[in-house]
């Protein structure tokens, strides 16, 4: 009997050991718990109806705990030089990602850019970064601003060293990438995971394709007029459908003497002298000003230029260069419009996925 209750207690002793080791080990996410050597919970990311397949890098794939690392790292103004400015600051979810409002944004000094800041929406299928295509991945892109002497005015090393740091980061990034040695290019990988997510694929436009709602008789000649060659002509960079741009780089006439040489900044081809990325026309209603410099303020305007105000050099756009000025009234101008404004996706903007954590 004594034998029995010597080795009863043994067991018991041996039992709380063992959950006293496991608490140890215990990290909590969120309203859950996640031991530190529970491998990163894979993410699949969904491509829309009617949108290309989505191709994830092989050496960055997605998980659920990088996308939170990443997203995080996008609000937080610790990537600039003073701590006051995050990638947040400049692209805003309730303008789609954009800085609408502000033809060019203000870096930590108060010294603006040269270019408007463009929507981060919808990345996960753009073949080239930035205005002039100097990123080529994705990943590649989440530096540039934050080294941009304009912009977050930061050094790679400073950013490391706060985020090495810091009270959260290193156990964040041990969930995320299996380490808690922060690099330059965790840090990339984070914040490109967290901005594929940014999908805009729920717009009336989308609905209308999926057979969810009809368009209004103006939204619809609209349509017309965006796909029709004698008329708006628009289809040909701004591909009607799942992206609404082709991804190439276009000089849209703006100007006869370019005072930024855009994509030729990257190439050194004379070619490519006064070629600026296609933007996508999605969300386009909340992205104002427009154009790379942000020159126009409403999208009236820009329906002007491309009727009236177009000017042809070597390099302008075939499509272009070749269009007759005045093709289009007034009535027909609003009701392109009216069509632009049906690509607005307000579950997008308002998506809690996307939001500060």
């Amino acid at each position: 009997m004594e034998m029995k209750k010597y080795i009863f207690i043994i067991f018991i002793a041996f039992a709380a050991f063992v959950i006293a080791c496991q608490k140890d080990k215990e990290i909590v996410v969120s309203d859950k718990t996640q031991t530190t050597d529970t491998p990163a919970t894979p993410y699949t990311l969904v491509t829309p109806i009617g949108f290309p397949a989505i191709v994830i890098p092989a050496n960055n794939p997605m998980t659920v705990k990088g996308i939170a690392l990443g997203r995080k790292l996008f609000y937080d103004p610790l990537l600039s030089l003073d701590n006051t400015q995050s990638c947040a600051s400049c692209h805003r979810q309730n303008f789609a990602f954009a800085d609408s409002n502000t033809q060019f944004s203000k870096g930590i000094t108060g010294e603006l850019g040269t270019r408007n800041a463009p929507s981060v929406m919808n990345l996960a299928w753009e073949k080239k970064f930035f205005w002039d295509g100097g990123a080529v991945t994705l990943e590649d892109q989440v530096i540039g601003p934050i080294q941009n002497p304009v912009e977050m005015h930061e050094t790679l090393k400073n950013v490391l060293n706060k985020l090495q740091k810091h009270a959260e980061y290193p156990r964040l990034f041990k969930r995320a990438f299996g380490t808690d040695s922060i690099t330059s290019m965790l840090l990339m990988k984070a914040v490109a995971q967290f901005e594929r997510t940014i999908i805009s694929s729920n717009s009336k436009y989308d609905k209308y394709v999926r057979g969810e709602v009809e368009l209004s008789i103006d939204e619809l000649r609209g349509k017309e007029l965006f796909s029709d060659e004698k008329k708006g002509d628009c289809f040909h960079c701004h591909v009607t459908g799942s992206t609404f741009t082709d991804f190439e780089f276009r000089n849209n006439g703006l100007d006869s003497v370019f005072k930024d040489l855009g994509r030729y900044r990257v190439t050194l081809n004379k070619a490519d002298s006064g070629k600026f990325k296609t933007s996508t026309l999605r969300n386009i209603e909340l992205t104002a000003p427009y154009m790379h410099d942000g020159r126009f303020k409403t999208l009236e305007q820009v329906l002007e230029h491309y009727n009236n105000g177009f000017v042809v050099t070597s390099t302008t756009d075939v499509n272009i260069a070749l269009a007759e000025k005045g093709r289009l009234n007034e009535l027909e101008k609003t009701q392109i419009i009216a069509f632009l404004k049906t690509l607005t996706d307000y579950d997008f903007i308002t998506n809690p996925n996307f939001k500060k954590p």
